[in-house]
């Protein structure tokens, strides 16, 4: 099956009032579409990272009064769960679709993560492009262009992500749900496909013992 592309009723899913409406409009528009995206990306992945990774889609299990502002898929290299792990999204706001590369606030080993970034601070400079976004907190639609943060911003941002314990560290692309490119399954697999290749190697270091 062809992914066809997002369109209005996908975003126009989190206008709905009321939990259980937005949920089921959430598993009947968006699901699908994340299934069929996460195939053909964890086949992608598991090429690069040399083993099988594993697709996640975002439950909202533990909501019970207030319809989720967003959802996601993630990818990550365990079966049982992503939050603890390094990993790839693909998610919606109302308003854009987020393709992350992304180590939350649940990473039991984010200090040294932080760390072995900052020691590569000039590396990071070197893979990340300017036009990439990063955001340190997944429940926010707040993100910052590497270009305007520059070199101490980003410093400053992994100095944070390594004292603050709720802090995270999410790098990708933000894409305007009027973009053309959502409405072109095509050509948005292969941006995201692009966007984790060009990230990969940031997922690797981040296994790095020092």
């Amino acid at each position: 099956m062809l992914f066809q592309g997002f369109d209005s009723p996908d975003f126009d899913t989190f206008k709905i009032d009321g939990l259980d409406a937005r949920m089921e409009a959430i598993k009947e528009r968006v699901r699908p579409k994340f299934q069929i995206i996460g195939e053909k990306l964890i086949e992608d992945l598991s090429v690069l990272a040399g083993n099988e990774m594993f697709l996640h889609i975002a439950k909202h299990a533990r909501r019970t009064v207030n319809p989720p502002k967003d959802t996601w898929l993630a990818i990550a290299a365990n079966k049982r769960g992503y939050k603890k792990h390094p990993h790839f999204q693909i998610g919606l706001f109302d308003d854009h679709v987020f393709i992350w590369l992304a180590f939350i606030y649940e990473l039991p080993n984010k200090t040294e993560i932080a760390k072995n970034f900052l020691e590569e601070l000039d590396l990071l400079k070197e893979l990340i492009p300017n036009e990439y976004v990063l955001s340190m907190d997944h429940m926010k639609k707040d993100a910052e262009s590497m270009e305007k943060l520059g070199e101490e911003g980003l410093r400053k941002s992994l100095q944070r992500f390594r004292d603050v314990k709720k802090s995270e560290f999410l790098i990708g692309r933000h894409i305007q749900a009027n973009d053309p490119v959502l409405k072109d399954g095509e050509k948005f697999l292969f941006l995201a496909e692009d966007t984790f290749k060009t990230l990969f190697p940031l997922y690797q270091l981040s296994f790095q013992q020092k």
